[in-house]
């Protein structure tokens, strides 16, 4: 109790620095100055009297990761309405995207508000949701107290738990063991995470494998992006996925370096004449990205510049496509021969190799992957994915892919059955949430 008095205090002394916070991030990405309100639970909420499934999605792969789930529990349980709650704008655009897919659902959208001591409680009171769900590894001691003495049933599902994560969890063990205890349910991705929550005091931790791997690459996405490659004739494609700060930089340099090495492209040199697509995590870095794809002399064209008919000015002249857009990962995937993960080349852990596979693009891993460390062994063990050592190493491999069919053909038909394989996640999940969605009937 006393560490949350002071956890409380800390927010209620930092909260000028989190308003400043937000301005500064506004200046790159203004949806930072939008729906302040709901930060700190100041909001109508709803008059309805169904009862509401909330669940908490804090940015896009979470809120991706969700998508199955949304619709298991629309399909069983079709009167209840829904909320989706986020904390960053990229995750609230990728919630609106699985909103317009759910056509006949009623769903609520907002960001949820920040741990102070009173504005879980205000949130609460004006939603009122039967359950909350959150997902993967975001624990806040103030809301968890306030659906506690509400009588909220809170579960933390698909949750995920790193190494590093857990260390962070052992310095702060004072706040989190309780606010893991008040849990009415918690269900994991693997062993590994279950093992590392039962550390911080959660022993009844039941493993239902990664929702991830529930996601369909959409036919509608892989056909667009079959498409966009069409615009460029018949040249191989190799995307860097979800590229993190300095990544682009580094491969960029390592792309360049290999084509003046081998010089000019031939028509019989399919690796010469690749396109690099690059897609960066977070859309604030587009314009910081094009700018170093100019500083490294290649030529290129933005997504977003597309022509009205997705037509391209001399597409033969382009080195590099910047993926300037939001909500059409798959699409990209659409027009991939091989994929460098994001995430992977720099200490950031790796963004979500799942999505790759299940469109059946092989993956080119880099030394950093432990946000996935289980799915990137055993999409390797598989023969899914291969790992690198750095950015020139990534590219010497993406490109050998490149001019290998066989193997690339190989690794691509690995990649398909491995996410086929792990399917099943939200089954499990939605078993294990049966007793608690029963009261909802």
């Amino acid at each position: 109790m006393i560490a949350r008095v002071v956890y409380s205090l800390a927010w209620w002394l930092g909260a000028p620095l989190v308003a400043a916070y937000l301005l500064w991030r506004s200046r790159r990405q203004p949806e930072y100055r939008r729906h302040w309100a709901e930060r700190w639970a100041y909001t109508p909420g709803r008059t309805a009297l169904r009862p509401l499934i909330w669940l908490h999605c804090v940015s896009v792969g979470e809120t991706r990761a969700a998508q199955p789930l949304l619709a298991a529990l629309h399909a069983a349980h079709p009167r209840a309405e829904l909320l989706l709650t986020h904390m960053t704008p990229t995750g609230r655009e990728t919630g609106r995207g699985l909103i317009e897919s759910m056509p006949g659902a009623t769903i609520h959208q907002c960001y949820l508000p920040y741990d102070t001591a009173f504005a879980p409680g205000r949130f609460l009171d004006a939603w009122r949701p039967a359950i909350g769900l959150v997902l993967e590894t975001e624990v806040w001691p103030n809301l968890f107290a306030a659906c506690m003495r509400r009588g909220v049933p809170m579960t933390l599902v698909n949750a995920r738990l790193s190494d590093r994560s857990l260390a962070k969890g052992r310095r702060w063990r004072a706040l989190i063991e309780p606010a893991l205890a008040s849990l009415s349910l918690v269900t994991a991705q693997t062993r590994a995470d279950a093992d590392r929550l039962a550390v911080l005091g959660r022993g009844d931790v039941i493993v239902t494998g990664n929702l991830k791997f529930d996601i369909d690459a959409p036919a509608q996405a892989l056909g667009l992006g079959a498409g966009w490659r069409a615009r460029f004739g018949a040249r191989p494609v190799v995307l860097l996925a979800s590229s993190r700060d300095g990544e682009e930089e580094a491969l960029l340099q390592a792309w360049r370096r290999w084509h003046e090495r081998t010089g000019k492209a031939v028509a019989d040199d399919a690796a010469a004449a690749t396109l690099l697509v690059i897609v960066p995590r977070h859309p604030q870095r587009f314009d910081e990205v094009a700018r170093s794809i100019e500083r490294s002399g290649l030529h290129y064209a933005r997504r977003t510049a597309f022509g009205a008919d997705g037509a391209i000015a001399d597409p033969s002249r382009v080195d590099v496509l910047l993926g300037d857009s939001m909500g059409e990962m798959f699409a990209y995937y659409g027009m991939a021969d091989v994929a460098i993960l994001g995430g992977s080349l720099g200490p950031f852990g790796g963004q979500n190799l799942i999505e790759s596979c299940a469109a059946g693009v092989p993956v080119v891993l880099g030394p950093h992957t432990f946000n996935f460390a289980e799915a990137a062994e055993q999409a390797i063990a598989a023969g899914a994915a291969l790992r690198v050592d750095d950015a020139p190493d990534a590219v010497d491999h993406a490109l050998r892919l490149i001019r290998d069919g066989v193997t690339r053909r190989s690794m691509a038909a690995a990649a398909s059955g491995f996410a086929t394989m792990h399917r099943g996640a939200t089954a499990r999940t939605m078993q294990a949430l049966a007793p608690l969605l029963a009261k909802l009937d």
